[in-house]
């Protein structure tokens, strides 16, 4: 009958003292609670029955080395003993001698000395703790009722007296790092979007940026700590002391992880209280969040991983499950607040910070990628990842498809004044212009979740996402660019439906013109934008403003040049001076009326605002010069002849200028 080995405890003794064994003590003095085992033998050179204490006594000139090499030959004799039954051989001295000294250097670390201090001395105890451990493993093949059992009981609690010792030390270790050279990275770089406000045009917050986190090092281990943890954790694990190790280890890098992002101002918070907080202050939470993950990617996995791998390179397995462990229990922290995120009351404004964490979670997972995370911990840490990526990026297509709502939902009866730029012009071209920096990701973002209810292409073909255009100039469709052009035609729907608000043909032409510039300007000043929309769309809206202005045109200036018309100035024959006064006065006055109108109108692109006049001035001017040339000395012969000729032709090409300014006080001024 086999006899078992010796119960190991859960957990080590922290205090030393308690687990000292004096020397001279006999085996009942060897007791350890932690291993409920009692020595046979009354005198520690005592392991056979037969024993004679004088001839088992330790040789006092005989080396540590020595005593190894000769208990290593007669664990090799065990070794051919094929039948654990028979009786085993007599225990030489050596063996005793081995104990006796590995127990001196337990008590004299344990009282003055410190495991560390010189690496000679603790390889050749850890290469006796190895020998123990082998003597251990062999013996308890043998019966325990067999000559070798007191031996196997006081090697197996000397063996656990020294687990005891490298467990503390191996923890006081760990806990020993430099925390001096954490990152402060509580002031963090700005997103590309911090927020957006409908009458905002520009809504980017400039933030200093901190010092780049790759300057740092983490965790921050001598190079002799680190090599003493792999001694260390080599002897626990070889003496079947790896649950004890493992347990440390996690225990004190997870604090440790903990406490570093407590330090970089990453704090737990619980969904309820994310619900409360107010979307301002929960951007600044955000920007922290998205700084500590592209951080922890960077240098606190990395410096992790890389201190499990030197720490337990004797054993990557280990290594890899002790890490991923570690690192799962940091990205649950993140997951958590993700999905508190992703519960809160969706709103246009929330998009660009809903899509910088997407990014930031989507740019995580390739570190988890490698052949070297190929576990099922590593398989359950990139699922929770995958599905936080996923309810934010269900987030972000709801939030932006909601975008055409607002558009519908924006039916107001009051004119823009002066035709000016409409709010929702504005607002989402804006809106649209930011979104499209994040093109890439919502180009995944759709192709994911392309099938969501309410979005422009939820129910229709599989599309092509590959970017580029078609051989005709529109770009190749994709769940996100049809969405965009679906945006782009509401928009036009509901800015022709305002333009019906205005009475004045002339003033509805203007605030087309000057909205469909202002869509222009923007596509072709940004180039993700225009490169969704293509050139034969941007064609086409041009081609729609030069109706706009031929209409506007017509509308203003055909009556007027009408008056320079010089058909019915004749009268049998002689032209009708009458007629003729009451043309300049009819032109005097209707140009009057013009300008003191379009002068409060407002064409704020200053480009389109001097093609304006330059074409107003081309037609007018010219027909207005050539007429007071041609008659101005049928007037001139008669009293008050500025009583009709009003305007001389530089007048008139003065007052054009004074067109579209948003003035209603320029004919004022100019009367005075």
């Amino acid at each position: 009958m086999e006899k078992p080995p010796p119960e190991k405890s859960g957990s080590f003794s922290r205090n030393g003292n308690g687990n000292q064994m004096d020397d001279n003590s006999g085996p009942a003095g060897a007791e350890s609670e932690a291993v409920h085992v009692k020595f046979d033998c009354k005198h520690p050179g005592e392991c056979g029955p037969n024993s004679n204490p004088e001839e088992h006594s330790s040789d006092p000139e005989l080396s540590l080395p020595q005593v190894r090499k000769d208990v290593d030959r007669f664990l090799e004799s065990l070794y051919t003993i094929n039948d654990a039954s028979n009786n085993p051989p007599d225990v030489p001295n050596c063996v005793d001698s081995l104990l006796e000294m590995v127990q001196k250097i337990i008590t004299i670390y344990d009282s003055n000395a410190k495991f560390g201090q010189k690496q000679e001395d603790d390889s050749s105890f850890i290469e006796s703790l190895n020998c123990i451990s082998k003597l251990i493993n062999v013996l308890g093949e043998f019966p325990s009722n067999s000559t070798t059992a007191s031996c196997f009981n006081r090697a197996s609690t000397i063996l656990h007296l020294a687990m005891s010792l490298l467990d503390s030390e191996f923890r006081l270790t760990l806990e020993s790092y430099n925390q001096g050279n954490s990152a402060d990275l509580k002031s963090p770089k700005p997103s590309k979007q911090a927020s957006f406000s409908y009458r905002q045009e520009s809504a980017y917050c400039v933030i200093p940026e901190s010092k780049s986190s790759e300057d740092v090092e983490f965790p921050a281990y001598a190079s002799e700590a680190i090599s003493k943890m792999n001694r260390i954790a080599t002897a626990m694990i070889s003496s079947g002391y790896e649950s004890e190790c493992c347990m440390v280890y996690n225990t004190v890098r997870r604090n440790a992880i903990s406490s570093e992002l407590d330090k970089l101002g990453f704090e737990n918070i619980s969904i309820e209280d994310v619900q409360k907080m107010q979307w301002q202050s929960l951007e600044g939470v955000i920007s922290t969040w998205i700084t500590v993950i592209k951080h922890s990617s960077s240098v606190l996995f990395s410096g992790e991983r890389k201190l499990c791998s030197s720490i337990f390179s004797e054993h990557p397995s280990i290594s890899q499950t002790l890490f991923c462990h570690i690192a799962l229990a940091v990205a649950v922290r993140f997951v958590n607040f993700s999905d508190a995120i992703a519960l809160t009351k969706r709103s246009a404004e929330k998009l660009f910070k809903i899509l910088d964490m997407y990014e930031a979670l989507r740019d995580l997972i390739p570190f988890f990628d490698d052949d070297t995370c190929s576990s099922e911990c590593y398989e359950e840490l990139k699922t929770e990842i995958w599905a936080a990526k996923g309810r934010l990026g269900e987030v972000a297509v709801s939030i932006f498809c909601d975008l055409e709502n607002s558009i519908r939902r924006d039916n107001g009866r009051t004119p823009v004044p002066s035709g000016a730029v409409h709010p929702l012009t504005r607002y989402t071209m804006n809106y649209l212009k930011y979104a499209c920096e994040y093109k890439d990701t919502l180009e995944q973002v759709f192709q994911k979740h392309q099938k969501m209810e309410g979005c422009a292409n939820s129910n229709g073909p599989e599309l092509d996402t590959k970017n580029g255009a078609n051989d005709d100039g529109t770009p190749k469709t994709s769940p996100f660019s049809v969405q965009l052009n679906s945006i782009m035609d509401l928009l036009d729907e509901n800015l022709d439906m305002k333009s019906k608000l205005y009475r004045d043909p002339a003033l509805r032409c203007i605030f087309l013109m000057n909205n469909g510039r202002y869509i222009l300007q923007k596509i072709k000043g940004s180039d993700e934008i225009h490169e969704m929309m293509g050139d034969t769309w941007c064609r086409k809206r041009s081609s729609d403003l030069r109706q706009y202005h031929k209409a506007y045109t017509r509308e203003t200036w055909t009556r007027l040049l009408q008056c320079l018309n010089h058909d019915g100035l004749m009268v049998n024959g002689k032209l009708s001076k009458t007629i003729l006064k009451e043309r300049f006065k009819m032109f005097s006055t209707m140009f009057d009326e013009i300008h003191r109108t379009q002068s409060t109108w407002v064409v704020s692109d200053v480009q389109l605002q001097s093609e304006l006049r330059i074409s107003v001035s081309a037609v007018v001017t010219p027909a207005y010069r050539s007429f007071v040339g041609r008659f101005h000395q049928y007037l001139t012969s008669g009293r008050q002849p500025d009583k009709y000729i009003k305007y001389q032709p530089e007048d008139i090409e003065n007052l054009i200028d004074e067109l579209f300014d948003g003035n209603p006080t320029s004919m004022a001024r100019r009367r005075t």
